[in-house]
């Protein structure tokens, strides 16, 4: 009787166990799992089915609904604290990409007109802030502010400056570090490569920079009509490479934060689709390549509007949704500029191009949030039709607030002429953005596994209709023979 007992007792604890699972997936609604695991998990269980099969089911959804954890603490992820510093590094890139734009945005790109690699020490003495001032008077922008005061080449001066001073503490900050875990041995196998990447990306930003200062310094500039700026493409290129060097170091902190070793990785991603249906696996490879299309989409629409910076042309078509009345401007067509100049410096081209890649991006971004989070309104069979970690529901509803964030700021800015506040602070939306599609990419990461698997079973269902084919053959030859 006591063994009977005990029996029974396992059963009810995996029946329960079962039950617990499905309230984790369902009323918690960190992922969606399959029909056909949700209904075999509830027979198992009301049924009172076999241990091993309600544990493995239970083991099953438990999995999902853990997903793949970012692993902070250093006492569970020896790597964390490379993670950390990666991260950090990352924040103060966001940090000079928005001191960048306030540079621009007070006029302040050109009051340093010599570059040297190391830095140097700013004016100190009233003399030597007069040496600087009169190297300015040297070049074309002074022809156009020439009621400058001393006290206001200070000012754009200290942005400049500041700006120039970020850049090297940055890469400080990730070369120090990086001396010092390597010393220690504490960089993971095959990391060292993507670290010296990393700074390449970061030394080449420096030389964008210069390359980008030169092009409003030179003489042939001084009889231009509209004031003086840089380049608008050289800014947009010095901006995306900054943006890349972002997008790299997040990438790679969150790789360090998300298990010990690669392999383990694997083996946890095919964990998370082993048993999912080849519906749910098509939709959930169909979530990862548009949260990809999403994050290239923003940073297209981050260079475009690098370019309606350096023609400032935020300061025209203030009116939305239309551009003064027309829905495709005419001062589009109506210029004799050359097509590759009339796409990087038309007033109104860059502008229109602007508001169709911002437009795109919205509307990638609310599909997939649709698509990813209510998939029932979308068509889908029932509402557990796709599976979603929590990592990936944390990054749909992250791409869905910041898609909502920007748009306002966008509009809100185009229509009070571009204040300096909310022109920045639209600048900083495009990197939120921009970082919520990385954290979906890399939260879904998993599901380019799902492709793996779909190929996998085709090559068997192909095989199996070929042996049948074969078997068929030799059927009728032998019924012939007969």
């Amino acid at each position: 009787m006591s063994l009977i007992a005990f029996a029974s007792v396992k059963k009810a604890a995996a029946a329960l166990a079962s039950k617990q699972s499905l309230k984790c997936a369902s009323r918690r609604g960190y992922p969606y799992v399959s029909n056909t695991t949700m209904a075999s998990v509830a027979a198992e269980s009301s049924a009172g089915g076999r241990l091993i099969g309600a544990a493995s089911r239970h083991a099953e959804i438990s999995q999902i609904c853990r997903g793949i954890p970012y692993i902070t603490n250093s006492t569970k992820n020896e790597y964390a604290v490379v993670g950390k510093w990666i991260l950090s590094t990352a924040g103060l890139v966001v940090g000079m990409i928005h001191i960048g734009g306030l540079t621009r945005l007070t006029s302040s790109g050109l009051s340093m007109t010599t570059w040297h690699p190391l830095g140097s020490l700013p004016p100190i003495t009233t003399e030597e802030w007069e040496t600087e001032f009169n190297r300015y008077k040297e070049f074309p922008e002074w022809q156009q502010r020439q009621d400058m005061t001393l006290s206001e080449f200070k000012f754009i001066f200290g942005w400049e400056y500041g700006h120039r001073m970020l850049g090297r503490l940055v890469g400080v900050a990730f070369a120090a570090p990086w001396m010092y875990l390597t010393a220690r041995s504490r960089i993971p196998k095959g990391y060292q490569k993507k670290m010296f990447g990393l700074l390449a990306m970061g030394g080449t930003q420096g030389l964008v920079g210069w390359w980008m200062v030169k092009s409003g310094l030179g003489q042939d500039r001084v009889d231009e009509q509209y004031q003086i700026r840089v380049k608008p493409v050289r800014l947009a290129t010095h901006l995306c490479m900054a943006l890349a060097t972002y997008g790299a170091l997040l990438w790679t902190g969150l790789d360090l934060f998300s298990i010990k070793s690669s392999d383990a990785l694997i083996q946890k991603q095919k964990e998370i689709v082993k048993n999912l249906s080849r519906d749910a696996l098509k939709k959930l490879s169909r979530l990862r390549t548009g949260s990809m299309l999403l994050t290239g989409l923003t940073a297209l629409t981050v260079a475009s509007g690098a370019l309606v910076a350096g023609n400032d042309a935020g300061y025209a078509y203030n009116t939305y949704p239309m551009m003064d009345d027309e829905w495709i401007p005419s001062e589009m067509l109506d210029t004799d500029l050359p097509m590759y100049r009339n796409i990087t410096e038309n007033t109104a081209t860059v502008q229109w191009n602007h508001r169709l890649l911002a437009h795109s991006t919205a509307l990638t971004g609310c599909f997939l949030v649709v698509s990813g989070l209510f998939p029932a309104a979308m068509g889908a069979r029932g509402a557990a039709s796709l599976l979603l970690t929590p990592q990936a529901r944390n990054g749909l509803i992250a791409v869905g607030a910041t898609v909502a964030g920007q748009v306002t700021l966008g509009i809100t800015t185009l229509l009070w002429y571009v204040p300096i506040e909310l022109a920045a602070a639209h600048q900083l939306g495009s990197v939120a953005v921009f970082t919520s599609g990385v954290y979906l990419s890399h939260a879904l990461r998993y599901a380019g596994r799902s492709n793996i698997i779909i190929k996998e079973a085709s090559k068997k269902i192909a095989n199996k209709n070929l042996i049948s084919h074969k078997k068929s053959i030799v059927g009728v030859g032998k019924t012939s023979l007969l």
